[in-house]
């Protein structure tokens, strides 16, 4: 499932807020303006990670954003520790439930496997805080851990095995993911891959010796050649999701590790 990294917070007021709801106003409108609700704050500071980063993400900045007093905001959320707890699940939250039974065990791997690479993508924040020793336990981790456990249930795998192919295969979207957002970034800055290419290029052919590296000549002009890149995460993400499954079905046709 998704995991949160962040720092700990209050356990009891976190559990509160993820299953306890948000979208009732505490203070009242004012100007014909919306009350403030968990779930305005919450949308406000999704944007912000959004667009500048988790640490652009403060009680002040959010109070500016909605237009409130930034001591009102405390009366629905501590601090930022909590608030970051439910911002993982409520995006954890718009995953869709993958009503797919049926498709084969490998079908719904695949399509929640792409749907989680997505979501990270579209919310590269959530690289900072999801880590695989704390699970998300809200609604929409919950939610998500379901739907992957389901993909494999009945196969023969021993719960343990389970468990272990879930963590797996969202280890793998989390650092293919983290690897699409850095090459993006690296584009938003105007490092084109290519035109990089061109300026290191004559100075890197003055000092390579290709027959020292014959290999990695050969090899690396091949994949420069297809990905007219170094590197293409798309395909990267796509390559090593197959080789995974493959892994997976080798798992299942053998009955599973037993549970060791």
């Amino acid at each position: 499932m998704g995991r949160s990294a962040a720092p700990e917070g209050d356990p009891a007021r976190i559990m509160e807020l993820l299953w306890g709801g948000g979208s009732t106003p505490i203070s009242r409108p004012r100007n014909g303006k919306p009350g403030l609700t968990l779930d305005r704050i919450v949308e406000a500071a999704v944007s912000v990670a959004d667009a500048e980063g988790l640490d652009a993400v403060s009680m002040r900045r959010l109070a500016a954003e909605l237009g409130v007093g930034a001591m009102s905001l405390y009366t629905h959320v501590p601090g930022k520790t909590e608030l970051v707890e439910v911002m993982l699940d409520r995006a954890l939250s718009t995953l869709e439930p993958g009503d797919d039974t049926d498709a084969g065990w490998r079908e719904r791997l695949t399509a929640a496997a792409h749907d989680y690479f997505q979501l990270l993508c579209a919310h590269p924040w959530m690289l900072g805080v999801v880590a695989l020793s704390r699970p998300v336990l809200g609604p929409g981790g919950m939610a998500k851990y379901e739907r992957e456990l389901r993909a494999v249930e009945g196969l023969g795998l021993p719960d343990l095995d389970m468990d272990s192919v879930v963590t797996l295969l969202d280890s793998f979207v989390a650092g293919a993911a983290r690897a699409a957002v850095d090459a993006a970034a690296l584009a938003d800055q105007g490092e084109v891959d290519s035109e990089w290419w061109q300026s290191v290029a004559p100075h890197f052919e003055k000092v390579f010796d290709p027959e020292r590296f014959p290999l990695a000549t050969r090899v690396g002009a091949t994949a420069g050649e297809h990905h007219n890149a170094a590197f293409s995460p798309a395909h990267a993400f796509e390559f090593g999701l197959a080789r995974l499954l493959d892994g997976v079905g080798a798992l299942i046709v053998g009955g599973g590790t037993g549970g060791d």
